[in-house]
């Protein structure tokens, strides 16, 4: 998949562009990307680029259409300065030679200026709707993304007029803007759409359902599987799989089959006979990272001989199994490959501004919010992908001097916007000096632990982040004012993928188990002291000097 850049912008170009031009322009593409990594829907999105165009040349007024490629037509994104009703009779615009400049600029796939749509062959069709909007000239460019044409940038006028190479320039810029907008909606569109399936797949299934790592150890079920065996979910998470659900034969060498024969205790003390059936979930390089685990109650089919249908119902609960491990490989493989593509774009932008003549003071403060929110949404990427490196024991540690005092501070720094949003107060005091650790591991840990302080805050909270030696430890201590967690939840925090039950979009459940994974492979330790309504403290302590650093992680 090809990365998405930016083409070079010309400073002081004859023709083109001036200097203040090329600063509006890299200003409002900044704001742009800023809306698109803070997740803002894309109507917004789109209307900002629209606007900017409209601010950087008076008296044009632009629009944005979506192409919808299953009925080949053109539907309404972006007209803020557009009478309702011209945007209202073309939404639906079926696209053709003949169908305005929009419609004919998204089936061509090249720009279709009409200096004037009263004497335009193309818009025969639609000359009375653009006369009774007062406009007289349009040129439409299409948005080009990775999957082709998604859509038409069109500039009107109430005069006739053609685009000049400023306009030109300005139009290229914008329109690239809004393909990574309409690129990156649609992934993570995609990505929701996916993470939905597997949830509703997986809870609402009437079969029982459970997820356990590798070794057989439960991290999630549903409740199907609590009601068949009369437990609460806190009862079996945590449990030996081959405990909850007793194999009729011991299993050869404690490895999992596809499917097996259980017996278990149901409610009401019942003895239940089970058919256990067991799916691989795999990563992106196709190790076992998980397994998806269906059990279905033929207590009663068996009393009955009922044997065809018990192979019917079996055949069923596999099905439901191979739904859930696609849906949930999907997931991890679109994190892991797809979302790097609109992630290259924003970091290509900050590799632009850097090029760019801007004064020392702009050109940071550009650099640090780009490259904040490029960060913010690589480390969801990153994260996933160290967790299956770390359960397939192939994520190595680089040792060196780690200035604790400075990766607090730029960890502070770069959260700086997140606590701001959020209406939270970061402070951070003491002095702990060097470890000998991984660097990008130490700042990945601290990054989590601050982050989820930040998050699950309230609003006009604090963090405090203290740092202190003690003996031959450094010692890290993140304590926020949050709700708090009640007991039971504790136990759970470490579980990957286990949410405990959030509403909020907070990530998938990955940061304090990854948190972990890292500290403890740089021989430290990662404790967590939390209670309802008193906030949550977390410490993290390493060691000054490691000897066995360099090793790989072992499996979580």
């Amino acid at each position: 998949m090809e990365a998405i850049g930016f083409p070079q912008i010309l400073d002081d170009a004859p023709g083109g562009l001036a200097h203040d031009d090329t600063v509006a322009l890299l200003r409002r593409q900044t704001a742009v990307l800023e809306r698109i990594a803070a997740g803002a829907p894309l109507a917004e999105v789109l209307t900002e680029v629209v606007t900017a165009f409209e601010d950087l040349v008076p008296r044009s007024r632009c629009s944005i259409l979506l192409l919808d490629a299953a009925t080949a037509t053109l539907r309404h994104a972006a007209a803020p300065s557009l009478p309702a009703d011209y945007s209202a009779e073309i939404d639906g615009l079926l696209i053709g030679r003949e169908a305005g400049s929009c419609g004919s600029a998204a089936y061509l796939g090249v720009p279709i200026v009409a200096e004037d749509i009263a004497s335009d062959p193309r818009w025969v069709a639609f000359r009375g709707a653009a006369g009774r909007a007062g406009l007289r000239a349009c040129w439409s460019t299409p948005i080009r993304g990775r999957a082709g044409v998604l859509g038409t940038f069109a500039v009107y006028h109430d005069t006739p007029h053609r685009p000049s190479l400023r306009e030109e320039r300005l139009v290229d810029q914008l329109t690239h803007v809004a393909s990574v907008a309409i690129d990156h909606d649609g992934l993570f569109g995609a990505l929701a759409e996916s993470e939905e399936r597997f949830r509703r797949a997986f809870e609402d299934n009437v079969v029982g359902m459970a997820l356990t790592d590798v070794g057989g150890t439960v991290a999630r079920v549903n409740h199907a599987l609590c009601e068949l065996l009369g437990c609460s979910e806190f009862e079996l998470i945590g449990a030996r799989l081959d405990t909850v659900l007793v194999p009729a034969r011991p299993l050869e060498g404690r490895a999992f089959p596809a499917e097996y024969e259980a017996t278990a205790r149901g409610s009401g003390g019942r003895e239940l006979d089970l058919l256990v059936t067991v799916s691989p979930v795999r990563d992106t390089h196709g190790a076992t990272v998980r397994l998806s685990v269906t059990v279905l109650d033929v207590t009663q089919r068996r009393a009955a001989e009922a044997e065809r249908r018990r192979r019917h119902e079996a055949e069923t609960a596999r099905s439901a199994a191979e739904v859930a491990s696609k849906a949930k490989t999907d997931f991890i493989a679109a994190l892991g490959h797809e979302l790097r593509t609109p992630l290259q774009a924003i970091t290509g932008f900050t590799e632009l501004l850097g090029e760019l003549d801007l004064s020392r003071q702009r050109r940071r403060a550009a650099l640090e919010h780009i490259d904040s929110a490029c960060r913010h949404i690589l480390s969801l990427v990153d994260d996933v992908l160290d967790v299956s490196r770390i359960e397939a024991g192939a994520l190595s540690l680089h040792p060196a001097d780690v200035d604790v005092d400075a990766v607090v501070a730029e960890v502070v720094a770069l959260l700086e916007p997140l606590a701001e949003a959020e209406r939270v107060t970061v402070r951070r005091s003491g002095r702990a000096g060097t470890v000998f650790g991984d660097p990008r591991r130490v700042t990945q840990v601290l990054l989590n632990l601050v982050g989820n302080a930040i998050r699950y805050n309230r609003a006009g909270g604090a963090v405090d982040v203290e740092a202190a030696r003690a003996g031959d430890h450094v010692v890290v201590a993140v304590r926020d004012t949050g709700a708090g967690l009640a007991p039971e939840h504790l136990e759970r925090l470490f579980v990957p993928f286990d949410r405990l039950g959030a509403d909020r979009d907070q990530g998938v459940g990955l940061g304090l188990p990854l948190a972990r994974g890292l500290t403890e492979a740089m021989d430290g330790t990662l404790d967590v002291v939390s209670a309802p309504e008193e906030g949550t403290t977390v410490t993290v302590s390493l060691p000054a000097r490691c000897a066995s650093i360099e090793k790989t992680l072992r499996p979580m």
